[in-house]
């Protein structure tokens, strides 16, 4: 999706054509989510690979027993993950320990989310080894194992454990498991996910409600890092479409923040997404809701297709989908966006002095109240209004709607984002060092505009590590292109993560094919630190911004640069 410039700020002149439709009370109860929580029955099969996998149907049987999750002998004993090092399965690692769990772990290298893994006292192993599933005296076996959608079935731990007999479920599985007797939030979109999913859990722990949530991203105001382990009946969760992986759950609301082709060593091409997302909807459980941003033409390419040619329904806010296997099923829907034609919508956009967006609320033509956020970017002002639609979802008959309002506008203010996400790594004279998970082009474009959102005035210099042969060679005009907003460019050798270059394409190539600014192609990110520092050092005074870009291991770049400008600088004076 494309992300609008911003706008000066103007008055306001709105026609009060009509009152929220809120109900405005006072409650004393402690929040309580509105949205129907109905269990979910689960049918496991097991393919030839002895994995097990999920599929659900609706029920209307409430579940009672809703709690932390227990292993098939109704205890908590040792659950060994493999691939542990990845944001998803380490998220679900800490959790399980939170939870009561024994927990071990191996992956191919080390990263840092198992840093704080391994502090909690999780059993950590670099490589897989049979020898991994040993117990301390070596006679015990893990009471289950979960694997994460990147590991091969021909795995040796895997095929060790289907011979011992100890259960063997995939990340799907577990999370549709994990969740199943919450009130479940998931927070899908190609794009977003771990800045929305953070937000809210932030918002609704601020708000005191003892809410569990999964993030695939660490959250420096989670104690966790990338978890909230609470009591209540809220559970919210990143559901990633990657392998299908959120096609298990059964939530009671589901916010889809956008629709791209992404992924696409899985998907052949944004039909294949829409598909996917589509029978993800299906599974949003009756009397549920559907948060979707009405400014992703992919995301609005979900809805009934008779919402669209009718448009009663969704005036009405409630939105039917019809075909549904293996159930009917009807759910609310509610849109949000820049565009005044969403149920919530933002108006005046415009920075303010944290670096970050001031904007005023409307919802449905009504102005609401005045969102100040300290992250920067269009993306992140839909981000929030996700999480305002969501949380007005879930407790608008449960509070006076000022008070509700009040208190979003107080926690929204108060959320310092994400690992990653826009990152300041230091500062050194006039030079600005910033990282970012960006690794698609809408990503990238999205970043871009926020930082010449917090830095107008300064040269932006990007340095981008495409991330897998198989999106570099499918998107890489549109890679171009996002890039070409750069004062200048530096790209990097592919981070090839699990593949290998069947496409015969490289990052330079995609160096040769942006137009505009200077661009070239370093292959070593060692290479890229001393350009860098040569390039900075010629002038420290000068207003410029260097933005590392990926999701490999260009992040440890900028650390290296601000050093060793450190050391330069002190033998310069």
């Amino acid at each position: 999706m494309n992300f609008p410039a911003l706008f000066p700020s103007n008055s306001l002149n709105f026609l009060e054509k009509t009152k929220p439709h809120f109900q405005v009370r006072r409650s004393r109860t402690p929040l309580r989510s509105t949205t129907n929580h109905v269990g979910a029955s689960v049918q496991v099969s097991s393919g030839t690979n002895g994995i097990r996998t999920v599929s659900k149907k609706c029920t209307d049987k409430e579940n009672e027993n809703r709690g932390p999750f227990r292993l098939k002998n109704g205890g908590k004993g040792w659950i060994h993950f493999v691939g542990v090092g990845g944001c998803g399965l380490s998220a679900l690692a800490m959790l399980a320990l939170k939870q009561g769990f024994e927990v071990s772990g191996s992956d191919i290298e080390w990263s840092s989310y198992m840093d704080g893994l391994q502090e909690a006292g999780a059993n950590l192993h670099i490589g897989h080894s049979v020898s991994n599933l040993k117990g301390i005296k070596g006679s015990r076996l893990p009471d289950a194992m979960v694997v994460s959608s990147a590991i091969p079935q021909d795995n040796v731990e895997i095929l060790h454990a289907n011979a011992a007999g100890v259960p063997v479920y995939k990340r799907d599985y577990w999370l549709a498991r994990l969740t199943e007797s919450y009130n479940l939030i998931a927070v899908s979109g190609s794009h977003g996910k771990s800045t929305t999913a953070s937000m809210l859990a932030y918002v609704l722990k601020a708000m005191d409600d003892d809410v569990t949530a999964v993030v695939g991203a660490h959250v420096p105001q989670f104690p966790g890092g990338n978890i909230i382990s609470g009591c209540g009946q809220n559970f919210v969760l990143e559901a990633d479409e990657y392998d299908g992986c959120f096609l298990g759950l059964s939530p009671s609301i589901a916010v889809v923040t956008n629709l791209d082709w992404e992924h696409v060593d899985t998907f052949q091409d944004e039909e294949a997404v829409k598909s996917t997302f589509r029978r993800f909807l299906k599974q949003i459980k009756v009397g549920g809701h559907l948060i979707v941003c009405g400014d992703s033409p992919g995301a609005c390419s979900l809805l009934d297709h008779r919402r669209q040619a009718t448009g009663s329904e969704y005036s009405s806010g409630v939105m039917s989908v019809p075909n549904l296997e293996p159930c009917d099923n009807y759910y609310k829907t509610t849109t949000y966006g820049i565009s005044s034609l969403n149920d919530w919508h933002a108006s005046s956009v415009h920075s303010n002095f944290h670096g970050g967006s001031d904007y005023t609320l409307c919802h449905r033509g009504y102005r609401v109240a005045d969102i100040r956020l300290q992250i920067t970017g269009i993306h992140n002002v839909l981000n929030s209004l996700a999480v305002i639609s969501t949380v007005v979802a879930l407790f608008s008959d449960r509070m006076q709607f000022s008070e509700l309002i009040d208190h979003l506008r107080s926690h929204l203010k108060s959320f310092t984002g994400v690992s990653r996400r826009f990152e300041m790594v230091d500062t050194i004279y006039g030079c600005h060092i910033y990282d970012d998970y960006a690794h698609h082009p809408t990503e990238i474009r999205a970043v871009l505009q926020a930082a010449r959102q917090r830095f107008p005035f300064k040269a932006l210099l990007v340095v981008f590590q495409p991330h897998t042969y198989s999106r570099l060679a499918a998107l890489k005009d549109e890679f171009a292109t996002a890039l070409s907003d750069a004062d200048q460019v530096v790209v990097t050798a592919v981070y090839a993560a699990r593949e290998t270059n069947v496409w015969n394409v490289s990052g330079r190539d995609l160096a040769a094919s942006i137009i505009g600014p200077p661009s070239e192609y370093i292959s070593s990110l060692e290479d890229v630190v001393d350009m860098l520092v040569l390039q900075i050092s010629k002038d420290f005074h000068r207003q410029i911004v260097v933005l590392t870009l990926g999701a490999g291991d260009i992040t440890t770049v900028g650390p290296k640069v601000f050093h060793k400008l450190q050391q330069k600088l002190q033998v310069n004076l």
